[in-house]
């Protein structure tokens, strides 16, 4: 079995990003409940502990804790943020508010370069996100490092292998995050470095293998994008043609999205692809909505319908497929904890009906987008589907703010379809996370002829964002003249918009979609 990290996940919303760091470094991590026993660790040949951060304040009765016993292993453990509170706690440390919450960027002077801190300059930048500190050490512990706000902002137990970081170094932000981690799992947990890709999507196919009965069939939603597709190369690896594929025309898609699925999917696949064309049927769900989680609960009802319709034709379709990703898990408030926020309904997780009649099988939820294209590479995925960029599974509904009417769809569908060919053209496709446009709800005064108008002019906002992992992002510096041949293009080929915008905002505040 390969040495493994076990992170407590308190509820962050970055409990997975630390997952990846530790991945990313060959060592295979799990995200586990902060319940977890003392008897569970060990048989999960846990190398070390990270406690994760989480919105909760420790001192709150109803905050997420663990069983002390932990400390008591010898394991080493490293506690960030909520994680850094908790274990001092533990261990009599005395925690409360802050004088002044602490938020993005800081200065972080190392007082011991050597263990945990060992080759990181000093001062290092890194970022904070937190209204409660350690404020008082009972002299079991050392002080590592310092802030102007926060003055023990690091720190390590005298006798034990115990550490904790009031700052996130699984953000890409915190400069010397990625140092400071292998100082753990290398020089403190003593990690081999023996875990890859390859492993973990033979374990998956394994579960999947497992828990699919020999009788049984899966069904699985194809969408054209990286995640539906990774899911169903890995579920044919696993059970070959007891897997059926469903392909949804929705009428909110791409414009030639459905031909292009049945083109890629049937040619390249060979398998047993299914398309349902539904436009008529989730545009009248859409009627009148405007509210965006009302958007995404009906879209979700509805797929699972047009499922269910399929599956009755399907003879043991017991189990269904989806490409959930551990952004879509963790941002709907379904974390290990249970204590996660809910920033959004997303479509797969959130949208589901009570009464489902399938199991669900998601073997990407522990991943991030640039880990399924990484297992898209291992199962012989070609680059034009690996390199998709995401699109949500409510597709161009939730770019549409307001009400989605078919003629808005066609509208948007045709202004996406030119911003696309533009970065493609341009060079820029592969250099953007993510690329999309937005229809706001507004109209701005236009020249129709001689005169002015409101009547019929749009305003579309571009979304372009850069991104490793896309629970953080920042806007892309994208060439002007890139933009200005979008905008000119947009304006003179579509007509009802008159005006182009550019989101300039990072995740976070922003999420990267607009609803």
């Amino acid at each position: 079995m390969n040495q493994c990290i076990a992170i407590l996940d308190f509820g962050s919303q970055y409990a997975q990003l630390i997952a990846r760091r530790v991945r990313e470094n060959r060592v295979f991590s799990r995200l586990v409940s902060p319940t977890i026993s003392p008897a569970e660790l060990r048989e999960m040949n846990a190398a070390g502990l990270i406690f994760s951060g989480g919105p909760a304040s420790v001192y709150e009765q109803s905050a997420p804790r663990c069983d002390p016993g932990l400390l008591e292993l010898g394991l080493p453990v490293l506690g960030i943020c909520y994680g850094m509170q908790v274990t001092c706690q533990l261990l009599g440390a005395h925690v409360e508010a802050a004088p002044a919450r602490e938020y993005g960027r800081a200065k972080l002077d190392i007082i011991e370069p050597a263990g945990l801190m060992g080759r990181i300059n000093s001062p290092a930048g890194v970022w904070m996100s937190h209204g409660d500190m350690v404020h008082t050490l009972p002299e079991e512990f050392i002080p590592l490092a310092r802030t102007a706000n926060c003055p023990i902002a690091a720190v390590r137990h005298r006798d034990r292998p115990v550490f904790g970081v009031q700052f996130h170094p699984e953000v890409t932000h915190t400069a010397c995050g990625s140092q400071l981690l292998r100082n753990f799992l290398y020089d403190i947990c003593g990690c081999s470095g023996d875990w890859e890709m390859g492993n973990f999507i033979a374990g998956a196919v394994a579960e999947v293998r497992q828990r699919v009965g020999p009788e049984d069939r899966v069904i699985c939603g194809l969408s054209g994008g990286v995640d539906s597709s990774v899911t169903a190369a890995l579920i044919h690896e696993a059970i070959g043609d007891r897997l059926v594929c469903i392909f949804v025309d929705n009428g909110v898609l791409r414009k030639g999205e459905a031909a292009l699925v049945e083109s890629t999917f049937r040619d390249h696949f060979r398998i047993d692809l299914r398309v349902d064309r539904a436009a008529d049927r989730f545009l009248a769900q859409l009627a009148g909505v405007v509210e965006p989680q009302e958007k995404r609960r009906r879209i979700g009802h509805e797929f699972i319908r047009v499922f269910e319709r399929h599956a009755r034709t399907v003879p043991g379709a017991r189990f269904l497929a989806q490409g959930t990703l551990y952004p879509d898990v963790i941002e709907s408030g379904h974390g290990y904890s249970g204590h996660a926020a809910n920033i959004k309904l997303h479509h797969n997780v959130g949208g589901l009906p009570a009464d489902l009649d399938f199991e669900l099988i998601e073997p990407l939820r522990d991943l991030f987008k640039d880990e399924v294209r990484l297992a898209g590479e291992h199962l012989g995925l070609p680059a034009e589907i690996i390199w998709r960029h995401p699109f949500p599974g409510p597709g161009l509904a939730v770019r549409i703010i307001g009400e989605v009417t078919a003629e808005r769809v066609a509208l948007l569908q045709s202004v996406d379809e030119i911003v696309i060919d533009e970065i493609r053209a341009a060079g820029w496709y592969r250099k953007i996370g993510q690329a999309f446009a937005v229809l706001l709800p507004i109209s701005t005064v236009g020249v129709m002829g001689d005169g002015r108008s409101y009547e019929g002019q749009h305003v579309v906002a571009l979304r372009f964002v850069e991104t490793a992992d896309f629970m953080t992002a920042d806007w892309v510096h994208i060439d002007y003249e890139v933009l200005g041949r979008i905008s000119t293009r947009i304006m003179n080929e579509v007509p009802g918009v008159n005006r182009v915008v550019y989101d300039v905002s990072s995740k976070p505040p922003s999420t990267i979609e607009w609803e």
